[in-house]
């Protein structure tokens, strides 16, 4: 028989697609599948406008059947089957598909959506099998035909026999090499597990001969292995269902039998839009943190389904960097895919899915701040920081859609609460919102420059992840009220007549500070009386953009550039310590030095900043000591 070659320059673009189109060789499994779910839509269109065509669902599948003594793989359906032209034309030219021209030519009926659009998907079978046969009956037609290809040589299409309508496709499976194992795609666990992975919501039945065990009949307790025809296909997925129809417990199994976590979902959230784009999602928002989360082995993304049938198993565009946390899928009939179906041809669609996604997502975490608040706080302490980490990075490009759900540890309260909250309990005279950075709110606590804005009975926010103040940075100022820290060198507070009094204090005592300012050089850019200290005898306070917690974090890097925060040493001039200050000044300098540079190293010491000399310091404190 004469074999008849591919038009087009189909041999290079069979080879171009077999050995570069496709990255994962088990995808030839779900094009075959694909296509075999397109024959049977193409009946299901033919009977909406032929009357005596009756399209009876249950009477239509596809079977999956491994032959390992003679390597051949088969996946059969019962659809509209092929003419000798159609076998000529939609397999005889690459890249020709015949579903694409059905799917034109049916465009103004209602029904299925074709999945098969590029007509390369069936070449895919070549990644796997020296040969493929194809035998296929069509539907009003009187006889069969067989179409068979060694590759691209070319093909042959012979009269064949079949009784029943449908598809055929035979893979003859390669022997195995030094670097592929080809005897996989024989065996039933594999078949099976690529068939729940890429078309477990094909919504016709896959079929395969399943091996089970028994109990033999006549004993108790001894076993025989039989085969039963088992469908092992979902079918109907989750989200095509009415959301009246789902329990709590759909949602939960659901997420569980797609590995999204180890935990319980917090919150599912199932979209169903038919608009502009039209998708459909289940997005879940996990309990707990992935124990890599914050590595780089981390990868975000929603699993994406065009018409049922998986695409990629993490489409990164899908989801903000800043939800990244967030699980689940997106099935569309509307996405423009490449060649081979497993990425994107352009971004419009997505990008319209996206906004819609991330907006659905923030509506739900504003819902449960304000109802169940118990579990948005739960939420907050696996996710918290990935919030404020989106509100600082791009600039703060974000910042409008994560503001309101930021939360911090409050002075007053004892407990998280929002910045909303925080503004709405402010008193009339207060002119900032007020934050205080340490390692632990504990520690905070103690902080020496909580004291004046504490006494004025302000509200303080406590920042205890070294992101918080980068974020607040780019935040600003939130409903018109700017954040101060307690340890910024103005507090914006109005002078009382203990401020006038540290002001008295500082004109008559500027000989002292600028003698100690000598004495500590460029570790500090000046010393001044405070008006922020009642009980402690020294502090820090900071001049500029960059506080003492930041340059503590910037110097952590492995990139750092040596940022220093531009320190103020404050000296509480009612503190009885300031009276020995005042006597070591007047009578005797090398004392002076010895408590200038106590202060220095007890104010380092109080923001958990490094002694540079810590040997020196032990011995000033024994030079007080004698």
């Amino acid at each position: 028989m004469a074999v008849k070659e591919f038009k087009a320059e189909s041999k290079r673009l069979l080879d171009m697609m077999i050995n570069s189109i496709y990255t994962q060789k088990e995808i030839f499994l779900r094009e075959l599948i694909s296509n075999a779910s397109d024959a049977i839509d193409k009946i299901y269109y033919k009977a909406l406008t032929d009357d005596n065509l009756a399209f009876d669902k249950d009477s239509y599948f596809v079977k999956v059947t491994a032959d390992k003594a003679n390597r051949t793989l088969t996946i059969t359906d019962t659809g509209i089957g092929m003419t000798q032209e159609d076998l000529e034309n939609n397999l005889g030219v690459i890249a020709k598909s015949g579903s694409l021209a059905f799917k034109k030519e049916n465009e103004s009926k209602d029904g299925h959506d074709i999945i098969g659009q590029f007509g390369v998907g069936f070449y895919s079978a070549f990644m796997v099998a020296d040969v493929v046969t194809v035998i296929s009956k069509p539907l009003g037609g009187e006889g069969a035909f067989k179409w068979e290809s060694h590759g691209a040589e070319g093909y042959t299409i012979e009269p064949f026999e079949k009784d029943t309508v449908g598809t055929e496709v035979i893979l003859k499976i390669k022997e195995n090499t030094e670097d592929e194992s080809y005897d996989e795609y024989l065996e039933e666990y594999r078949l099976k597990a690529i068939i729940k992975k890429y078309s477990d919501f094909i919504r016709y039945p896959i079929k395969m001969e399943i091996s089970s065990q028994r109990v033999k009949e006549g004993t108790e307790n001894e076993f025989e292995a039989y085969q039963e025809e088992q469908t092992v296909n979902s079918m109907v997925p989750i989200w095509r269902k009415n959301k009246s129809e789902l329990t709590p417990e759909d949602y939960e199994k659901f997420y569980m039998e797609k590995h999204y976590g180890f935990d319980k979902p917090l919150k599912h959230i199932h979209i169903s839009v038919d608009g502009a784009v039209r998708y459909q999602a289940i997005l879940f928002i996990p309990e707990n943190i992935p124990f890599d989360y914050y590595s780089k082995e981390f990868e975000k993304g929603l699993e994406l389904y065009a018409n049922g049938v998986l695409i990629m198993n993490k489409c990164a565009d899908l989801l903000p960097d800043f939800f990244s946390f967030v699980k689940g899928m997106v099935d569309s009939e509307d996405l423009s895919l490449n060649i081979s179906r497993e990425m994107l041809q352009h971004d419009r669609q997505l990008k319209l899915i996206a906004k819609n996604i991330q907006s659905k997502i923030k509506s739900q975490l504003q819902s449960l701040l304000k109802d169940e608040r118990e579990q948005y706080e739960q939420f907050y302490k696996s996710f918290g920081r990935q919030l404020k980490f989106g509100v600082y990075n791009e600039y703060g490009r974000h910042k409008d859609v994560l503001q309101d759900l930021l939360m911090f540890y409050s002075s007053k309260e004892r407990k998280l609460v929002t910045l909303d909250e925080y503004i709405a309990r402010m008193p009339e005279d207060q002119k900032f919102i007020y934050y205080a950075s340490g390692e632990t709110n504990e520690r905070i606590d103690k902080l020496p420059q909580t004291e004046l804005v504490a006494d004025k009975g302000y509200e303080i926010l406590y920042f205890t992840d070294d992101i918080d103040e980068f974020a607040i940075k780019m935040i600003m100022s939130y409903k018109e009220k700017e954040f101060k820290s307690v340890s910024s060198g103005d507090l914006g507070i109005e002078e009382d007549k203990d401020q006038d009094q540290s002001d008295s204090d500082e004109n008559d005592n500027k000989e002292l500070f600028e003698s100690m300012k000598e004495i500590l050089a460029d570790k500090v850019s000046s010393v001044k009386a405070s008006k922020r200290l009642r009980t402690h005898p020294v502090c820090f306070s900071t001049d500029g953009e960059v506080t003492i917690e930041m340059e503590k974090i910037l110097k952590a890097m492995p990139n750092n550039q040596d940022v220093k925060a531009d320190k103020v040493l404050e000296i509480n001039t009612h503190h009885a310590v300031f009276q020995s200050l005042k006597d070591a000044y007047g009578k005797d300098k090398e004392k002076l030095q010895l408590y200038t540079a106590l202060l220095y190293n007890q104010a380092l010491l109080i923001e958990g900043l490094p002694l540079q000399d810590p040997v020196e310091f032990t011995n000033d404190i024994c030079k007080i000591m004698v």
